[in-house]
């Protein structure tokens, strides 16, 4: 089973991931635990994080990720509600989930 989510990217974020602001993805709906399917447990945040690491992100991932999370100056919203209401990485994906980036760091 998979989940299909939209992936929005704003600030400047999306020039990490080849110049486009938003993406459609699939994912798996369980996160694999390398014990067998009865411990998976369902996708959360933070396994989105590191699949559009590995998936999406084209250059530089120090500006994406720091310490095992989005790197600080990194606004997270869930369809709409800051990450920080959801539980952050905890929060668990659901079918249809829209998920915005946006950098609020500008350079100068």
């Amino acid at each position: 089973m998979s989940l299909s989510l939209k992936i929005e990217f704003g600030g400047g974020l999306e020039l990490l991931f080849s110049n486009q602001r938003s993406h459609k993805v699939t994912i798996p709906s369980r996160m694999p635990s390398g014990q067998g399917s009865e411990n998976e447990r369902p996708v959360d945040l933070k396994y989105l994080i590191f699949w559009l690491k590995d998936n999406l992100l084209k250059e530089r991932v120090e500006l994406f990720i720091e310490n095992e999370t989005v790197r600080p100056g990194i606004l997270v919203l869930v369809n709409d509600t800051d990450w920080e209401l959801e539980g952050e990485g905890e929060y668990q994906l659901q079918d249809g989930d829209e998920i915005v980036f946006i950098s609020t760091l500008h350079g100068g």
